[in-house]
């Protein structure tokens, strides 16, 4: 007997939950909880199909329970890419293959080498997600003058991803520095 895994409308998390709706799995991007003069409270979300790419506004009633989609996290490779971009899947040794439109929040940051997640739903890869954490080095930067400190301002520098982030006025080209993925955001100089 398989035991479904049920998430309440009260176990919402801007971001990271998941739940299988209308067939599909689907992240709740953001819920806003409403409490009317009359009637039982409500929520209002919004969602996004993992599987089309679609978002949607939907409304639940408060404490409405829904199916945990069953998906199924695998790490992967980067390999190169061409007009695809090819993974290897680090227990299989398969590669797996996606084109511009699947790996689009991840592209500013990949690098060959570099291990990624890749989100499985019923044997299909839906979407890839970089490591929270990278150290990339900078390739373009506007070079740091004498008595830029830590404390001073900040300039936008390319990383070798091609990804663009700010750093603090002392980092200079050829630097390598830890950044956080899912912010965009420069977080020391390794």
């Amino acid at each position: 007997m398989e035991r479904t895994i049920v998430i309440s409308t009260s176990d919402f998390r801007r971001g990271s939950t998941k739940i299988l709706w209308k067939g599909a799995p689907c992240l709740v991007l953001e819920y806003h909880h409403v409490k009317p003069g009359k009637g039982g409270a409500f929520l209002r979300t919004k969602l996004r199909n993992l599987k089309t790419g679609s978002t949607t506004e939907e409304t639940f009633r408060s404490g409405e329970k829904f199916p945990e989609p069953d998906l199924e996290h695998r790490q992967v490779q980067f390999l190169y890419a061409d007009n695809l971009y090819h993974f290897m899947d680090q227990e299989s040794f398969e590669q797996i293959d996606f084109n511009e439109g699947q790996i689009e929040t991840v592209k500013k940051y990949l690098k060959e080498g570099i291990n990624y997640e890749v989100l499985n739903f019923d044997g299909t890869p839906l979407t890839i997600e970089a490591p929270n954490f990278m150290i990339l080095a900078i390739k373009e930067t506007v070079p740091g003058v004498r008595g830029d400190t830590a404390q001073g301002g900040s300039k936008a520098a390319t990383l070798e991803s091609g990804a663009v982030v700010q750093v603090p006025l002392f980092v200079n080209e050829g630097d390598k520095v830890k950044v956080d993925t899912r912010e965009d955001k420069y977080i020391e100089r390794v």
